[in-house]
């Protein structure tokens, strides 16, 4: 098989990559650098079933040259990171909403399946403990970019539903919820790359908002196999799964546990919204996952726990002695 990954040289596209490669696929990496790079793809850049492409998924021509061959689509490619959405709002609608639209029509005119990479984000406000893939979503005022990203990611999963019932194109799409592990740079808002960071540099851990913010953490090597499961099940397509862990805990807790396992003498120290983001900022007191629907599907069930993920981040960002 030959897969194609938008995003491929991003944090989670590049484990992708990683498993597709030792699973005996090619893979054609398209990837745009803006948030990826290509040290993510160092320990498979000499393989030779590897072809990279430095574009953009919304320039159709750099899709339609990728495509030759391929027999499967997995769609990453985003403009991610809660900085990044705030910074370049406008920039980064468009990069989602036109990207999608893009691969969708390339996977349409050469009949191939794919997965479209949709976040937790889509749910908004809706706090329920335990959402499923059918339950509403509440976001806030339109005017407020923080919730540009949720619309747009919204709009990708009604474009890649659509695709599947009018064109009969195989789409499977995925809610991530905080995808986290090695790789992962804490540059775009990322919570555990950041307080690592900051933890192992000794600088004050900053949390945001009251830190009573409850979040669950999934790391990238049980997502990625998922990933692949659910788009070669013939049985999964033309729906869409929450993928993450239902392990909660606060961000004040998550920093706590943080300094304690790189043996920092950091603080925590907190700071209200606005300084950090910025005037008409909301977040969500919790969001955790209910992914019933992935497991029955292809049987997902996460392995790793929250301080696994945490020891796996440090080792990434501790450096070498």
């Amino acid at each position: 098989m030959r897969s194609l990954i938008t995003g491929g040289a991003g944090f989670i596209g590049s484990h992708l990559t990683e498993h597709l490669l030792g699973l005996g696929h090619e893979v054609v990496v398209l990837d745009d650098l803006s948030t990826g790079s290509e040290h993510n793809l160092a320990t498979v850049r000499d393989d030779p079933r590897l072809r990279f492409v430095r574009g953009s998924v919304c320039d159709p021509d750099a899709v339609e040259r990728c495509m030759d061959g391929v027999t499967a689509v997995y769609h990453l490619a985003a403009a991610v990171g809660v900085f990044t959405i705030l910074d370049k709002p406008l920039e980064s609608l468009r990069t989602n909403l036109a990207g999608t639209e893009t691969v969708l029509e390339a996977a349409r005119r050469h009949d191939v399946p794919i997965l479209v990479a949709s976040t937790s984000e889509v749910y908004g406000k809706n706090t329920t403990a335990g959402l499923s893939e059918e339950d509403d979503r509440i976001v806030g005022s339109p005017l407020k970019s923080r919730w540009s990203y949720a619309e747009a990611k919204a709009l990708d999963e009604t474009l890649a539903y659509l695709y599947h019932v009018e064109h009969g194109i195989p789409t499977v799409i995925v809610r991530l919820f905080n995808t986290v592990g090695p790789r992962q740079t804490g540059r775009y808002g990322m919570v555990i790359p950041r307080f690592v960071q900051q933890a192992l540099t000794g600088a004050p851990v900053t949390v945001f908002g009251d830190g009573q913010q409850v979040r669950c953490f999934c790391h990238v090597l049980d997502v990625v196999p998922a990933l692949v499961a659910l788009l070669a099940d013939e049985t999964a397509h033309g729906a869409v799964y929450n993928l993450g862990n239902a392990e909660q805990i606060t961000i004040s807790a998550l920093a706590g546990k943080i300094i304690e396992a790189t043996g920092s003498h950091s603080e925590i120290v907190k700071i209200p919204y606005t300084e950090a983001y910025g005037d008409g900022y909301e977040d969500m007191q919790r969001r955790v996952p209910d992914c019933t629907k992935a497991r029955d599907r292809v049987g997902f069930r996460p392995h790793h726990t929250l301080e696994d993920i945490i020891r796996a981040v440090i080792k990434d960002r501790r450096p070498a002695t």
